[in-house]
């Protein structure tokens, strides 16, 4: 189970372009350490592959190790609805120390316009669902520990350190045709 099961669709959480020559699909916990190194790696290779890649984003909770993993992906969700997800993604991953009820609140009033609201709708099961399809389709996927990335649908079983991921993405680059400089000297 090497590839990705469930196809990057507009429901996704995405940043960059429709026509980006590499799509990269995270896997991903707010709560795992790894998935929190892995966060400034993955901007670093958006700022330097610019239009080229496209990144997604999909919820993938160990709750079992993580308590705290399913309300922060929840909280995310909600704050999609305001229309601040990577917002809140990014604080998540900036603050992932404390990720209990009372700093999720403290970081939906930095990122949320309508904080009442987003404290309603974090209460709906929508957004539970939300997060429980993503986790589904990343069990159907293959995934079993976070973070998981797939590089244009094909799972990547290397290291996720900036210059392993960038050397795979290089690769599908590549054979995409695309120019590509150097993006971690």
């Amino acid at each position: 189970m090497n590839r990705l099961k469930i196809p990057v669709s507009r429901a996704d959480h995405a940043q960059g372009r429709d026509d980006a020559r590499v799509v990269l699909v995270e896997y991903g916990d707010y709560q795992c350490p790894y998935c929190g190194a892995a966060a400034p790696i993955v901007k670093r290779l958006q700022a330097a592959l610019g239009a080229d890649l496209k990144f997604v984003f999909r919820n993938f909770p160990l709750t079992e190790a993580h308590p705290d993993a399913l309300n922060a992906a929840k909280a995310a969700e909600a704050a999609a609805a305001r229309g601040k997800f990577w917002q809140m993604h990014d604080m998540l991953y900036e603050n992932q120390g404390d990720l209990s009820d009372s700093a999720l609140l403290r970081y939906a009033q930095i990122v949320v316009p309508d904080v009442e609201r987003w404290v309603t709708d974090l209460e709906k099961a929508t957004f539970a669902e939300r997060v429980a399809a993503d986790f589904a389709s990343g069990v159907r996927s293959g995934v079993n520990g976070t973070p998981t990335f797939y590089i244009d649908g094909r799972r990547f079983d290397g290291p996720y350190d900036a210059s392993a991921l960038e050397r795979a993405i290089v690769a599908s680059l590549s054979v995409s045709g695309a120019r590509h400089a150097r993006v971690i000297h």
